[in-house]
């Protein structure tokens, strides 16, 4: 049986697509997600919006699957298992900072409820 789907406290939201910049544009240092070319404030200011909700998902997401990872490298039934001195080497962070990624992504995939840290 499936596990139930935890309680979210706020609603996800969908961020904005992050688009790659070609090559020539991103080795322009002035020039980011073409924001530099939006001439209207109110636009300006609506793509910026997006932009942040967008890098803020993309982040917390990434968070969680860091998490994941480290809880799976610290498993114990793993023969090449890391410590959390060894994966907040790998991940530069620091031992405490591991150790808490490792119980976080526990409860990531154990599927529990959320935490507070």
């Amino acid at each position: 049986m499936a596990e139930p789907e935890r309680p979210r406290t706020e609603q996800r939201m969908r961020p904005a697509p992050l688009l790659f910049e070609p090559a020539e544009a991103a080795s322009d240092p002035e020039h980011f997600f073409d924001l530099e070319s939006i001439e209207d404030p109110r636009e300006l200011l609506d793509r910026a919006t997006e932009l942040t909700h967008a890098f803020r998902a993309a982040t917390d997401r990434s968070v969680e699957f860091q998490a994941m990872a480290a809880a799976q490298l610290a498993d114990p039934r793993r023969f090449d298992r890391l410590t959390p001195a060894g994966i907040a080497e790998r991940a530069e962070w620091t031992e405490d900072y591991a150790k808490k990624m490792v119980e976080f992504g526990r409860d990531l995939l154990r599927g529990g409820a959320d935490r507070q840290t």
